[in-house]
């Protein structure tokens, strides 16, 4: 006999889907303007995977807008400058400081532990609120099209008042709005973390990136005992890159021997040798087309989507993580708002417009982001000749300006 399905009506909350850096803002912004949610997250614990991101000015305003900046202001060193480094020369090709005042005030970035940010959003939010091992499959309208059905793996049915989607590239909620399938960029990504539990590590507190040669790399000092570490190239077709393997020791030594054949320094091949690797070894780079995104559906109705589930970005501008705080904020700035305003019309009616607010201010935003983050990487990492020395000689500085100008963005308050 099959197993009896479970049905838990949930109709009177929010559900969120995601309990990834998006999802926990969304929900915490909401927490803070008296709104309850429920949060379900996939995965039978806390996601790790990711080591670290770049949290830059935008995504400071951002915590401090959810009330956690100092949390991680504590936890993690303030980044001085950039220096960039040509893989081909092992010449400094730009440098630039990162305490330099923006259109909107003083400039602030560090390398943040995603697990520290995911617990400390965790940590503030009412217990039972995410709810893990709840991966949502398929999605359906309820008779009288005022809630989502929305059917788990383990049989579960759930009805839903709002759905909002931040489960992600892969995202089931993406996919029910309709919006264009992330498309692959042709590169990898892998990364790791290197411990010096002495200290001593060496680098100075700046983001250093090498860039040509195929390949672009990065190395950033998150502590006084930790440096974390990406690199990203495109593989060649016949797999002799060493893409084909993708087994932890595979991996680094990739890597490794991919610098070692280019200009690269002592100190940052010992860092790659110490370290951790990631769980995700050898990720694809993916992106949803930007132009899709001025014309797509955002929202309908009652559900829409925040995070990579709206905005999948290749990592080079290092703003995938801090545009997804800014999308908690905003969305639940317009959601709360919604929420509260008893008497001002059916609360259906609110919702469905505070979904297509928040929709209009985050469209060009997310298009921007993606579209220039592939513009910058397809320059920093090629190894054409022409590329490089137009790269090397003419367009460093503006690359490098480029890192400074989206994060000199404010989401606002909630």
């Amino acid at each position: 006999m099959a197993a009896e399905i479970q049905q838990q009506d949930v109709a009177g909350e929010i559900v969120i889907a995601g309990a990834g850096l998006a999802g926990l803002a969304v929900a915490l912004g909401l927490h803070r303007k008296g709104v309850r949610c429920v949060v379900l997250e996939s995965s039978p614990v806390r996601r790790t995977s990711g080591f670290a991101f770049f949290t830059w000015t935008n995504a400071f305003r951002a915590l401090d807008a959810l009330g956690v900046g100092d949390k991680m202001r504590g936890r993690h060193l303030q980044l001085e400058g950039v220096r960039v480094v040509s893989s081909s020369t092992g010449k400094v090709a730009q440098e630039m400081d990162l305490q330099v005042k923006g259109k909107l005030g003083p400039h602030e970035v560090r390398c943040v532990h995603r697990n520290v940010l995911l617990q400390a959003l965790e940590e503030e939010l009412p217990a039972g609120t995410i709810r893990y091992s709840s991966k949502i499959v398929s999605i359906d309208q309820d008779e009288h099209g005022s809630a989502k059905i929305l059917h788990l793996a383990d049989g579960t049915t759930i009805r839903a008042k709002v759905l909002i989607g931040c489960d992600g590239i892969n995202s089931v909620v993406a996919k029910w709005l309709g919006l264009a399938k992330p498309s692959d960029s042709g590169r990898l990504a892998t990364r790791g973390l290197a411990h010096y539990p002495d200290g001593g590590h060496g680098f100075e507190p700046k983001i250093l990136q090498l860039v040509g040669e195929g390949f672009r790399a990065g190395v950033v000092p998150t502590s006084d005992t930790d440096v974390y570490w990406f690199f990203t190239w495109s593989p060649s077709p016949d797999g002799k890159d060493g893409a084909v393997d993708r087994s932890p020791a595979a991996m680094k030594q990739f890597v490794l021997t991919t610098m070692r054949g280019a200009k690269v320094s002592p100190q940052v091949l010992e860092a790659v040798e110490r370290s951790e690797m990631s769980d995700v070894l050898a990720a694809p780079l993916r992106y949803r087309p930007p132009l899709s995104l001025l014309f797509a559906s955002i929202s309908k109705g009652n559900v829409c989507v925040a995070g990579d589930a709206l905005h999948p970005t290749t990592p080079d501008l290092a703003q995938g993580a801090c545009t997804a705080l800014e999308d908690g904020v905003v969305l639940a700035r317009c959601l709360g708002d919604a929420m509260a305003a008893d008497g001002a019309g059916e609360e259906k009616e609110r919702i469905e417009l505070a979904l297509r607010r928040y929709g209009g201010i985050r469209r060009w935003r997310s298009a921007q982001v993606i579209a220039a983050s592939y513009v910058v990487g397809f320059f920093q990492e090629s190894d054409h000749p022409v590329v490089s020395f137009v790269r090397d000689k003419l367009l460093s500085g503006v690359l490098a300006r480029t890192l400074l100008m989206m994060p000199d963005h404010d989401c606002g308050k909630l």
